[in-house]
Formats: structure tokens, C-alpha cells, sequence
């Protein structure tokens, strides 16, 4: 394949002149020699043509190996789509536009990596030992596809009262459960909801399995995985070529994990992530907004429950004029916040706290008491002694939201 950090070789001196000599980018006495221009333009009309699929990205791998296998399709193409399927469709574009995607760069090949010499002329060309995974894909024997395990889910949670029950047994809330909403330029694309205590792994690729033996390089090996959305169904064509370049720099992904009753979030990935959220440092609403960028294998808080609930004390004691923010917004490759608004954005991610979202609406009236409508369960959380004394006082609020004329309760 044409990587360009990939040596020149005999064989792709004999390969990438004749292509662009065919397609009239290079003229014998007209134009200066540039082999690596030749690769780099030959490496662009596979990765755009429907006869060809990329079948094992060696630059992506770990460690590092310099060059990609392609695989040819059938003649229409019909096979060129990989993953989970999925279809956007939409309304067309408002503009298409030039996006600038922001990546971390390429970490350099391993020293031990042999380098071809002039001496490589006379031998026949032998191509590289392919790693085992792609070796498994590649033979025609079918493979099962392995799908995440989920914890079971619990009883569930009877509702006499419905909300003191939530408020005076919190084990009651599906406190480590979590919904993604998955965004391509503004459409929502796919959305699920991540039940497992432990929280998840969003990526792109499958092709770094997590293992016991790296959890430093892909996270805790029992997270729940959760793929990005297949891109292929983008209607536009600049648009979904800009997505799959970002989709593919997320291949070790974006970890998301609950410690506790808190959110955290550590990019993996070398896509760049901007985000905002409950968490995140304030901005001056008197000057333009700044991006705020997420660094690479540092893990952030972006969710309090506790602070949660003590802004949403304060807003149902009337000391608080807006109700507490909860929802994390994730901005792949693309600076957050900025001048642009949400919904032009690549590829975006909204996480928001079902605990959270469930209380708020309690309070605003707002919340449907069907039992299919609220993912109520038993678990046992551990909950420390500050949050256990929060959810007396919203308790307390709550009755006498609900029974004005009895005036205030002592504290429970």
C-alpha cells in the first residue's frame, strides 16, 4: 500500500509512475519526478474508489506497522459498507463547508522497522507478515461476532408512591445509567441508553479488541463498547469524507466511567475532543466563548450527582434562578465552544445522567409515571452520607411543593 512514511520500493517505483502516467498526473519530460506525491495521490483514489475496501489500516495498529491492505470488491461496490449499517438520510445540506480536523500527529515507526536499501532492486518483492486478527478476517470460514455483555438488570422497582419512593430510597434511580445521543452534523443519528455500573468505551474501527493484558492503552477490559455510528449513510459527499478521516483516529476511543456517583472522561483517541458540560470551567459571558479541549489520557470530571443536587436545592428554594446543567456535550475533532453553533458540527455526542434528568423532571412535573417509561430498579449504590442528606431535604421540598398550605417541614 502507499503509506507515505512507507520507504520507496522497487515495487511501488514501478507502481506509482505507471498510475499517474494513466491518469495524466505525471508526463515524461513535462513534469519533475515526485514519487511521493505519486503515493500520496495514488493512497487518496483507493481510499474514494468502491472497487477497493480497506481492510487492515497497519498505521493504526499498536505498535505502528507502515502500510494498509486493501481488498478488491465486487464491480458495483455493493459490499463497500463496514460496521453496523446505518442510513442518516436527512434533509440537504444548508452549505458545505471546510472543516478543519483537529488530531494529535502520528506517532513515528518504531527504529527496529527494516529500511530498504538499493540492494532491495534485485529482490522480489514479499509482502509484509500480516498481523493475526486480519489474518482471521481475511479467511473464509465465518466468525461469530462477539457482543458485549451487559450486567443483568434488576427487579423491578414497584411504585405505590412514585415520587417519595424515589426520593426517600434513592436505590430506586438508575444511578449509573447513562444516555448517548449521537450527532453527524447536527442529525441525530443513533441514540442507546449504557446501563453497566462500570460506564463504557466509545470508538470507531473494532479492530483494538480490549484485553486484559493492555487496560492502559484501551481502558478497564469490562467497560460496555459502544461504536460510532457507520458513517456511510451521510448523503454528502464532503461531509462524510471529513467524518470517516476523524472516525478514523478514534480507534482506542473515548472512555467514559463512573466512579462513584461521578462522570469521568479520558480521550484515548488521538481525534482531538473539545467538551462542555456541568464540570467544565466557566466561561466570561462578556467575551467570546473558548474552546475547551479535552488532553489526551487525562482523566476529567465532567458530572457531579453532588453538586447536581445542591444546585437543585437551591433552585427549588427559589435561591437559584435556573435549574442545575446536567448534560455533557462531546465535539470530535472540531473546537467547542466556539462561534458555531452545535449543529454544524462533524460529529458530536450528548451524555446526559438518567438520574438526573429523572429528578428534574420530577420536580417540573414533567416525569410520565408509566412503568415502561421510567427505567426504575433496585440497585445498591454506595452513597455517602453528604447525598443521603441531599435526597432528604429534596424529600422535604418536594411535600411541601406538593402540600403548600401545610407550610415548611422541619428537616427530616
Amino acid at each position: 500500500d502507499p503509506n507515505p512514511e512507507t520507504p520507496i520500493t522497487p515495487t511501488s517505483m514501478n507502481l506509482t509512475p505507471a498510475w499517474a502516467a494513466e491518469t495524466g498526473k505525471f508526463l515524461a519530460g513535462r513534469d519533475e519526478p515526485d514519487p511521493a506525491k505519486w503515493k500520496a495521490t495514488l493512497r487518496c483514489a483507493l481510499n474514494k474508489s468502491r472497487e477497493f475496501r480497506l481492510r487492515y489500516d497497519g498505521t493504526r495498529a499498536v505498535p505502528p506497522r507502515p502500510y494498509k491492505v486493501y481488498e478488491v470488491c465486487g464491480a458495483d461496490g455493493a459490499d463497500m459498507v463496514t460496521g453496523d449499517d446505518f442510513s442518516c438520510g436527512g434533509e440537504e445540506e444548508e452549505e458545505e463547508e471546510d472543516v478543519n480536523c483537529e488530531m494529535d500527529p502520528v506517532p513515528p515507526w518504531p527504529k527496529e522497522h527494516p529500511q530498504f536499501s538499493s540492494a532491495d532492486a534485485t529482490v522480489p518483492f514479499m509482502p509484509p507478515e500480516l498481523p493475526p486478527e486480519l489474518t482471521a478476517q481475511l479467511t473464509p470460514q465465518l466468525t461469530p461476532q462477539l457482543t458485549p455483555q451487559l450486567p443483568p438488570p434488576g427487579p423491578p422497582a414497584l411504585l405505590e408512591h412514585g415520587v417519595p419512593n424515589l426520593l426517600a430510597s434513592p436505590h430506586l434511580l438508575p444511578l449509573t445509567d447513562l444516555e448517548l445521543r449521537f450527532h453527524y452534523r447536527g442529525r441525530r443519528v443513533s441514540a442507546l441508553t449504557v446501563s453497566h455500573p462500570l460506564g463504557c468505551r466509545l470508538s470507531h474501527g473494532g479492530s483494538l479488541p480490549p484485553t486484559l493484558q493492555r487496560p492502559d492503552l484501551l481502558g478497564h477490559p469490562e467497560l460496555q463498547q459502544v461504536p460510532f455510528p457507520d458513517p456511510e449513510g451521510i448523503p454528502h459527499d464532503k461531509q462524510r469524507r471529513y467524518t470517516c478521516t476523524l472516525l478514523g483516529a478514534m480507534e482506542r476511543g473515548l472512555l467514559l466511567e463512573l466512579g462513584g456517583q461521578d462522570l469521568y472522561a479520558t480521550r484515548l483517541c488521538r481525534c482531538k475532543v473539545f467538551w462542555d458540560g456541568p464540570c467544565a470551567p466557566p466561561q466570561d459571558p462578556h467575551l467570546d466563548p473558548r474552546p475547551n479541549p479535552m488532553e489526551r489520557e487525562r482523566r476529567v470530571q465532567v458530572f457531579s450527582l453532588q453538586r447536581f443536587l445542591d444546585g437543585l436545592i437551591l433552585f427549588q428554594k427559589g435561591q437559584s434562578p435556573t435549574p442545575p446543567p446536567f448534560e455533557v456535550f462531546l465535539c470530535f475533532g472540531e473546537e467547542w465552544p466556539d462561534h458555531r453553533p452545535k449543529e454544524k458540527k462533524l460529529i458530536t455526542v450528548q451524555v446526559v445522567p438518567v438520574a438526573a434528568r429523572l429528578l428534574l423532571e420530577l420536580f417540573s412535573g414533567e416525569l410520565s409515571w408509566s412503568a415502561d417509561s421510567v427505567p426504575l430498579q433496585i440497585s445498591q449504590p454506595d452513597l455517602k452520607d453528604a447525598l443521603v442528606e441531599q435526597f432528604k431535604e429534596l424529600h422535604r421540598l418536594w411535600q411541601q411543593q406538593q402540600h403548600p398550605e401545610a407550610g415548611p417541614r422541619p428537616p427530616l
